[in-house]
């Protein structure tokens, strides 16, 4: 059954929750700059574990308790960072239950942070992963202050998880979520907000296929016929997968990238291709990565032999009644603090759908205003963070 993630309803006045927003501004901008300016790519655990640190010991100073959850990979994994889960208890046990989802990790690697330092310009803050996510990741806090500072603590728990992964697929964390998930009234995952402010309520699948295709190297010129090139076989396969755009409607699926070769002289053994598949419903989603997998296992290439391999991904979230009624609510706070919103679907995935798909009342999208994510022209509406602010909080107190 969905649960609607409603209370029974809360007396929190929206104008306070806006007032103690607008003051909390400055010293929000100012930790943003702390946290942007860090390199934290999904695989510089390092850096994802200076963002945790960080925020473990904000949470302490604010009254929240806090747990690490430490990833241990298995041979031949990559080391991620960690998970780290703060919990903030109200005084009614039989109170609303929340969590709050956000990630630390960007899709940047190393260096980045030098080359593009934060900035503020023209009321627009940049720098690497300063929309995705790091400002909705602070949002989620300060949202929990201005509710203390108004002396609202009428819930049984808020739980925050702050996620190392979530940009590969939350390969780690992804379950450890879920487990949480299973024991709250409601969720709100605070990616950033679209350009024109819209929240999320439904959002595509999206998994990430692997293909290798493994053939045999000879001499171009001398002995060609005793070579099977695997790149001839992954064109055809990209040719053919990119015929499936649009099977059924809202699916795409597209090869954006392709590895193989050594030299133009030798008949490539092996090609690679990384192909992005997303669609809106899981009948779709299903019917979609089945197809993809057929189309690309389909040999042309005499002797080429194929291996397709579907990477962590997220589900499609689909549009419940209960995210339906949350996403109410919140244009109605919304219009409290003198500002229209909407809700939409959008392409992209967030650990917002493998929540949604266990029958969780879940929103997304509500951290700050932001744009132009994983590109070197993010930004984030610096206006934008005291209203985004009170419209959390008051989602979270269940107004």
């Amino acid at each position: 059954m969905t649960r609607t993630g409603d209370s029974a309803g809360s007396t929190v006045s929206i104008p306070d929750l806006l007032e103690h927003a607008k003051r909390l501004h400055d010293p929000f901008v100012d930790e943003l700059r702390s946290m942007v300016d860090v390199d934290c790519g999904s695989y510089t655990p390092g850096g994802v574990n200076q963002i945790a640190d960080a925020m473990a010991r904000r949470f302490q100073d604010e009254g929240w308790s806090t747990e690490r959850r430490v990833h241990k990979p298995a041979e031949g994994e990559p080391q991620l960072g960690d998970l780290l889960i703060g919990r903030m208890e109200g005084s009614n046990p039989a109170g609303r239950t929340v969590l709050l989802v956000g990630h630390m990790d960007t899709v940047f690697p190393e260096g980045t942070v030098a080359e593009r330092p934060f900035a503020v310009r023209d009321g627009r803050a940049m720098g690497p992963g300063v929309s995705d996510m790091k400002g909705g990741l602070l949002l989620g806090r300060y949202a929990v202050a201005c509710l203390r500072a108004i002396g609202f603590d009428d819930f049984a728990r808020i739980t925050y998880c702050c996620n190392p992964d979530e940009e590969i697929g939350s390969p780690f964390s992804g379950a450890h979520i879920l487990e949480i998930a299973r024991e709250v009234d409601a969720c709100f995952v605070l990616e950033g907000g679209r350009e024109n402010g819209d929240v999320v309520s439904a959002r595509k699948g999206v998994v990430d296929v692997h293909v290798s295709y493994h053939g045999r190297s000879s001499h171009a010129g001398v002995e060609p016929e005793r070579g099977r090139s695997a790149i001839l076989q992954g064109a055809h396969a990209t040719a053919s997968l990119h015929a499936l755009n649009g099977m059924r409607p809202g699916v795409t699926v597209n090869v954006g990238v392709v590895r193989g070769g050594t030299r133009a002289n030798v008949v490539p053994d092996l090609c690679e291709l990384e192909v992005d598949v997303r669609a809106p419903t899981v009948e779709a989603f299903d019917a979609a990565v089945a197809e993809v997998r057929r189309v690309a296992a389909e040999i042309v290439v005499p002797d080429v032999t194929a291996v397709v391999e579907p990477q962590p991904g997220f589900p499609p979230m689909e549009r419940t009644p209960g995210t339906a009624h949350l996403a109410e609510r919140a244009k109605a706070i919304a219009a409290e603090v003198g500002v229209t919103l909407n809700d939409a679907s959008t392409g992209g995935g967030s650990d917002a759908s493998p929540i949604s798909g266990i029958g969780v009342a879940v929103l997304d999208g509500l951290g700050p205003i932001g744009g132009d994510d994983h590109s070197p022209k993010e930004w984030l509406d610096v206006e934008s963070i005291p209203t985004r602010m009170a419209i959390l909080a008051g989602l979270v107190a269940g107004a």
